[in-house]
């Protein structure tokens, strides 16, 4: 037997003594173990040393990851508030950035070890493209992950706030959404959308309370300052709508409020959220209307289906100064443009109508923000978040809001108008607390029964919603309280209660032409009743 000097060179760590097609083969399979287990290469080719610690690092990363996957399923929304936190984002960028330098380093040790020189030429090039293609697949996308994660960080630092995050009250987070409009058009920030958002923090169920803008006598909670001012409620008359109240406090009150507030003006209508519904208001969220038309173009589109038609203005049809074009009922995709005229449109209809879409296109935005949506849609996302007006709420609160968040898109979803269809027409102008009071909390212990006390509640509470509606119907309107000279939502209705379908004179459809002609003949009443179920949409 021979000895050890004298026993044949191992082939992979001498490669001049094997042929050329071999040393093409050991090429390949030393790229190929770098890609898939870095630092294996070095162990069984190169420098021992450096193979165990880089093989020690690829196995505590593998370990993580299949913990991580493991953890993903058992509980992902763990995963999703870890991702979610500013500190943890940037411990992944320090993370991957880290891992894809030495990632880089072990391609760079493997072609040392490959010995190109020793390669076919046409071999040489082979091997240099697919260790190139390698080090962009893995070390370029760790990079591009890193950067990713850092937009992300950078554009949560932007728009929130520091400070410790906040508890639930009595189980829930309410939160206030407000749509600015502060157009070029217009003096200082006019909020026109308003809606208070009441979570479940365990189970991700939602009441969405829409606050009309004409909401007049609004109550402000005990400890805000323009409780000092209006001790009995924003209230004197058509001056005094609910939309007013940002700007009134701004531009006349700013001095009753601490300096620690950072937003006068949103703060006002948090207070006046918070006396009016008996909710306690925990932070807002004001997003201008460019921002909400960027963010939807971000996601993708946003996906309703609409109950009826909406018009919005356009391109002028030919040889008309006519703008009016229409979304034609059924299940609509519509981009950021689109999303924005089908929130804001009130021709033909009313506030309530509107107020009926935004709701619906929130649930739907709401029902589309998943984690794969983000994913896919990272950086107009982002992008789209800086938008955002303001708010006060503090970045680590987003851990726990990401994942109540995945629970919200799939649990139900319950909406109040503090007005018409909820309530008569008339309350917004003489509202009853107690009724709003009422009606929030019987909602509320509804999300909140148990599945064997569902059905039961259910059943009682559609009785008394029934038992209300009818005396809504019949009870005659206070004579203080006149309404506008044309009512849509009075359109004719058949015997069984239900709204007529409308067809042209022939008996065909409704088509977008023909209630352009409608309106180029002046026929608006006709429109205002075709239009009258606009505000019907539910989410596909």
């Amino acid at each position: 037997m021979g000895t050890a000097s004298h026993r044949a060179p191992n082939p992979l760590r001498n490669p001049e003594s094997i042929s050329s097609p071999q040393r093409s083969k050991r090429a390949l399979i030393l790229v190929i173990l770098t890609i898939f287990f870095p630092g294996s290469a070095q162990l069984i080719a190169g420098n021992r040393k450096l193979g165990r610690v880089a093989v020690s690092i690829t196995m505590l990363c593998w370990l993580g990851v299949i913990g991580l996957v493991a953890l993903y399923f058992i509980n992902r929304s763990v995963i999703l508030s870890w991702v979610a936190h500013p500190n943890f984002q940037m411990v992944l960028v320090v993370v991957l950035g880290t891992l894809a330098v030495l990632w880089l380093i072990m391609f760079i040790n493997t072609l040392v070890i490959i010995k190109p020189k020793f390669l076919a030429p046409g071999m040489r090039v082979i091997v240099s493209v697919f260790t190139l293609a390698a080090v962009v697949a893995t070390s370029g996308l760790f990079i591009y992950g890193a950067s990713l994660v850092n937009t992300g960080r950078q554009t949560i630092e932007k728009v929130f706030e520091e400070g410790p995050a906040f508890d639930p009250v009595d189980g829930r987070y309410n939160i206030a959404v407000f749509g600015a409009d502060s157009g070029d058009n217009r003096e200082g920030v006019r909020t026109d959308s308003v809606a208070l958002m009441s979570v479940d923090a365990k189970t991700g169920k939602t009441l969405m309370i829409s606050m009309p803008r004409n909401f007049q006598g609004a109550r402000f909670a005990d400890d805000s300052p323009m409780k000092q001012v209006w001790p009995d409620g924003y209230n004197c008359g058509n001056e005094c709508l609910f939309n007013a109240i940002y700007r009134d406090a701004v531009d006349n009150h700013a001095d009753l409020f601490p300096d620690s507030v950072k937003n006068v003006g949103a703060q006002a209508a948090m207070d006046a959220l918070e006396g009016t519904t008996g909710l306690e208001v925990q932070g807002y969220v004001m997003v201008d209307m460019a921002g909400f038309s960027q963010f939807v173009d971000a996601l993708g589109g946003v996906t309703i289906d609409s109950g009826g038609w909406v018009p919005y203005n356009g391109k002028k049809w030919e040889g008309t100064n006519l703008r009016t074009h229409w979304f034609a009922p059924g299940v609509q995709t519509f981009n950021g443009k689109q999303a924005l005229w089908f929130a804001r449109s009130r021709d033909f209809t009313d506030d309530y109508h509107r107020i009926k879409r935004q709701q619906c296109l929130q649930q739907a935005i709401i029902k589309q923000f998943t984690p794969q949506t983000i994913l896919t849609n990272f950086t107009g996302i982002m992008s789209a978040g800086e938008q955002l007006v303001e708010t006060d709420i503090p970045a680590s609160q987003l851990a726990s809001f990401v994942s109540v968040a995945e629970k919200v898109s799939s649990s139900p979803f319950a909406r109040l108008t503090l007005g018409a269809p909820d309530f008569p027409r008339s309350f917004s102008t003489y509202p009853k607390f107690d009724q709003i009071h009422e009606r929030i909390q019987s909602i509320i212990d509804k999300q909140n029964a148990p599945k064997k006390e569902k059905k039961k509640t259910e059943e009682t509470a559609k009785t008394e919603e029934t038992k209300k509606t009818t005396e809504a119907s019949q009870a005659p309107e206070q004579s203080e309280a006149p309404e506008d000279a044309t009512d849509v939502n009075n359109a004719p209705k058949l015997s069984n209660g239900e709204q007529e379908e409308f067809t042209q004179p022939d008996g065909s459809p409704i088509t977008e032409e023909y209630l352009v002609q409608l309106e180029l003949m002046g026929y608006t009443t006709r429109i205002a009743q075709i239009a009258a179920n606009n505000d019907e949409c539910s989410v596909p």
